[in-house]
């Protein structure tokens, strides 16, 4: 998966979307509701920074892992210009190896998904774990399999954000969604430069991910509709899950 191109236009295909003040406030609510120490934080597949910028600046010590260069890139300069001080190491989740223990690990945005073989999903829940501190938390997300196979399904779907228009087609099959992204974004010559990326994303049951965390040795605290206080029902879209380490 490039994404050189979509490093550069993702916060402002994002910020659309998503509160990020709301995000962190609910997961700093959550971290002192389960007492945790505001000493180190991890984020995972922090993409450009947009999370870890916000909860970090409430920890002492800050490590963001993604598996782009380019993401990172864009995360090291936030983190410079909020004179955050964090290391930003490129890495795949699933084989997360970074020698330290964490008070805090997130990984959300619907990161979770685009792992899609059992396997990796185990490895990354298990390493998770082992780097996490005794009653240490986990949150994250994921989007619902109702949204992924419904609400997204085999739908297509167009945009047009300021200096930016794009075509979003996608197909379901076998609980794995196909998303092809055709991008035009203005250039300073007023031309449109093409670019496209390809995206994959399992639709996971919530039983099966509950199964996966206890196998993990994961408590699971609480699971939430997406970053609000209500509970989770059929027609949710995002599910935040809440798991500690004991």
């Amino acid at each position: 998966m490039a994404y050189k191109e979509f490093a550069n236009i993702y916060d402002e295909l994002i910020y659309e979307d998503i509160d990020y003040d709301n995000v962190e406030k609910k997961i700093i609510e959550l971290c002192k509701e389960n007492n945790v120490k505001f000493q180190d934080y991890l984020d995972l597949a922090c993409g450009t920074g947009n999370v870890a910028v916000r909860v970090g600046k409430n920890f002492k010590n800050i490590y963001a892992v993604d598996l782009s260069n380019d993401m990172l890139n864009v995360a090291f300069d936030k983190f410079k210009k909020n004179k955050i001080k964090a290391k930003v190491i490129c890495q795949d989740m699933c084989e997360l190896s970074l020698n330290k223990k964490f008070d805090l690990i997130t990984s959300v945005l619907d990161s979770t998904n685009y792992i899609t073989e059992d396997e990796e999903l185990f490895s990354y829940f298990s390493n998770v774990y082992e780097h996490l501190n005794e009653e240490g938390l986990f949150i994250f997300d994921i989007n619902s399999y109702y949204k992924l196979s419904s609400i997204l399904g085999n739908n297509i779907f167009t945009y047009n954000c300021d200096d930016i228009f794009y075509t979003w087609e996608n197909s379901f099959e076998d609980d794995i969604l196909n998303m092809f992204l055709t991008f035009f974004v203005k250039t300073e010559n007023n031309l449109y430069e093409k670019f496209q990326e390809e995206h994959f994303e399992r639709a996971y049951k919530e039983e099966y991910i509950e199964k996966m965390l206890t196998k993990c040795k994961f408590k699971i605290i609480n699971k939430f509709e997406g970053y609000s206080n209500n509970k989770v029902n059929e027609n949710s879209e995002r599910v935040l899950y809440v798991v500690k380490k004991i």
